[in-house]
């Protein structure tokens, strides 16, 4: 049995743009141009294709599309919040000492000491920069989400398959300190 192909999600629909079937896209790319340049896109799911072509940058962070598989206004809307994927393969090989966030997922997690500090399971950002979400910590229950800085995650080492993040970054977001009163 195969592998299935890694994919990565480049945007997601954010709902239609004029009359003539454009869709505005929120791009999770470097450029907002770079959504519709690595070729058809996919659905999560994978039932429905897209080739994208960029008509031009949206506000910050989004990009106005066109695509011959989006028939009308009202196909643009309906595709609101509907992710889009390429094979990870069509991405260029990012250079020497890069990597992509979506290379983070799964890596495992220690502290400065070197003990186990759970895993990546993810890596978010809600507009205020990179977030990673860590789940199997040893000792806690439920995930923790830490700023992707130099000062929470001080090492990563792709090759080893491993991330360092101080036990502080953890610990300070405790169900016990979240603000919770417990009256």
């Amino acid at each position: 049995m195969t592998a299935k192909p890694k994919r990565v999600c480049l945007g997601a629909f954010a709902g239609a743009h004029g009359v003539k079937g454009e869709a505005i896209v929120k791009t999770f790319t470097e450029a907002p141009e770079n959504v519709a340049s690595y070729g058809p896109v996919q659905t999560e799911d994978g039932a429905r294709s897209f080739t994208l072509r960029f008509l031009r940058a949206g506000k910050p962070g989004f990009a106005i599309v066109a695509a011959p598989e989006i028939a009308s206004r009202e196909d643009a809307q309906s595709l609101k919040g509907v992710r889009v994927f390429v094979d990870r393969a069509a991405l260029p090989a990012p250079a020497e000492d890069e990597f992509y966030l979506d290379d983070l997922v799964g890596l495992d997690a220690v502290d400065e000491t070197g003990a186990p500090a759970g895993r990546v399971v993810a890596v978010h950002n809600f507009g205020a920069g990179d977030i990673l979400e860590l789940g199997d910590i040893p000792g806690l229950s439920g995930a923790r989400m830490i700023p992707f800085t130099k000062e929470a995650a001080p090492a990563l080492d792709l090759d080893a398959g491993r991330i360092t993040v101080l036990r502080q970054a953890i610990e300070e977001l405790s169900p016990a300190e979240d603000g919770a009163d417990d009256a």
